[in-house]
């Protein structure tokens, strides 16, 4: 059996001020060529599939867009999605029973109540059944009705609350079992500050989502969405294939791709990445003047000056030369600005900021300020 492993889509979102539909549509036309080529026999996509809980109606036309293309290219494929911490998990669950029909599968709210479970998709091949489960993103609130005994109903931390919520399952460890899953998946004893996040992820302060991989090991492979570079968790067969395309100057010159996993008998188990191109790269650009001129591109460029030369003239040149300027800034003697410097407010996390400004908190009162923090973000990403 053979099939793709894509997530955090991240339809309808921005660079700076730059609209990337374009781009996007660009990347998905190369999966669906894959696909047609591949002809998989199942599609998953690990979450975030919008950028923003209430999508533009631009956002929803194109990723109507790209389902039906799949669909077209590989008619036989099951296409899995599930809702990231970015999506509206009741509005991903809309229709669900009535595309279910049409190989479709979106899951966007996780068992809430006693009689409910993870989803569960099960295919054949001539080596038997494959099992996939289908896990949106879960908060501890969310599943506190099914995963709180009767004799503890403290709350629960992201751990506790995905643990509990998997040790529900009656998992045949003798079949091929997938999870698709959206969350902040860690080796055990690993430190979560060494993980590189990208620019373009939303953080939450004190990484109080961190889950612990050990979950992962009643699964065969595990395809993970809302780490935005491709990396491993403790298994070449637990991933994070990472964004389709860089959404943030944290990811230049990042390799993208689509995961493909080839699952024949138990036990035996290929990956490799199909690569992507972006429409437009994002670049870092350093140098003086003429250095940088020399480098005129149509991509995405962030642009650092070294030399003296901060004048209107120079800001038109820029322009002229590179169409897709994000930013431009400059480091230079005279000027001593270096960028991203923890001087620059625009730099600091809300958590950062708020320290800042309040000063000399203790510990507990930290604590507080990232709880509150915390729930500030839970209910911006639910509007």
């Amino acid at each position: 059996m053979k099939f793709f492993h894509l997530s955090d889509l991240h339809i309808g979102l921005k660079l700076i001020n730059y609209d990337l539909s374009e781009d996007q549509k660009y990347v998905f036309d190369q999966i669906t060529a894959y696909a047609c080529k591949e002809q998989p026999d199942a599609i998953l996509i690990a979450g975030d599939i919008y950028d923003k809980a209430v999508p533009s109606a631009e956002a929803v036309e194109l990723f109507d867009s790209f389902v039906s293309a799949l669909n077209e290219a590989a008619p036989h494929a099951e296409i899995m999605m599930i809702s990231g911490n970015h999506d509206s998990g009741p509005r991903v669950n809309v229709f669900r029973s009535i595309l279910q029909r049409q190989h479709v599968h979106m899951i966007g709210l996780p068992p809430t109540k006693p009689e409910e479970h993870i989803e569960k998709i099960t295919l054949n091949d001539s080596y038997g059944p494959v099992n996939f489960y289908l896990l949106p993103f879960v908060k501890p609130s969310m599943i506190k009705a099914i995963t709180s005994s009767e004799d503890d109903d403290s709350p629960l931390s992201y751990n506790e609350a995905v643990h509990r919520l998997a040790a529900r399952e009656n998992i045949n460890e003798s079949e091929r079992n997938i999870l698709v899953s959206h969350q902040f998946y860690l080796p055990s004893g690993a430190d979560p500050a060494s993980v590189e996040r990208m620019d373009s992820e939303v953080l939450t302060v004190g990484n109080i989502d961190v889950i612990n991989a050990d979950v992962l090991q009643k699964f065969d492979y595990a395809a993970l969405g809302h780490i935005h570079k491709p990396m491993r968790v403790g298994s070449e067969f637990y991933r994070y294939c990472g964004t389709p395309m860089p959404y943030s100057v944290s990811e230049a010159g990042q390799d993208k791709g689509v995961i493909e996993v080839t699952m024949n008998e138990k036990g035996n188990v290929s990956v490799s990445v199909l690569p992507l191109t972006p429409l437009h790269a994002i670049r870092k650009i350093e140098g003086t003047l003429d250095e940088v001129l020399a480098q005129a591109t149509d991509d995405y460029a962030y642009i650092t000056l070294t030399d003296d030369s901060n004048n209107r003239q120079t800001q038109d040149r820029i322009d002229y030369a590179f169409p897709r300027c994000l930013k431009l800034n400059w480091n230079n003697i005279r000027t001593n600005n270096v960028v991203f410097t923890g001087s620059d407010p625009s730099s600091l996390s809300p958590y950062e900021f708020c320290l800042r400004f309040l000063n000399d908190l203790n510990d507990d009162e930290k604590r507080i300020l990232e709880s509150a923090v915390n729930a500030v973000k839970e209910e911006g990403e639910d509007q």
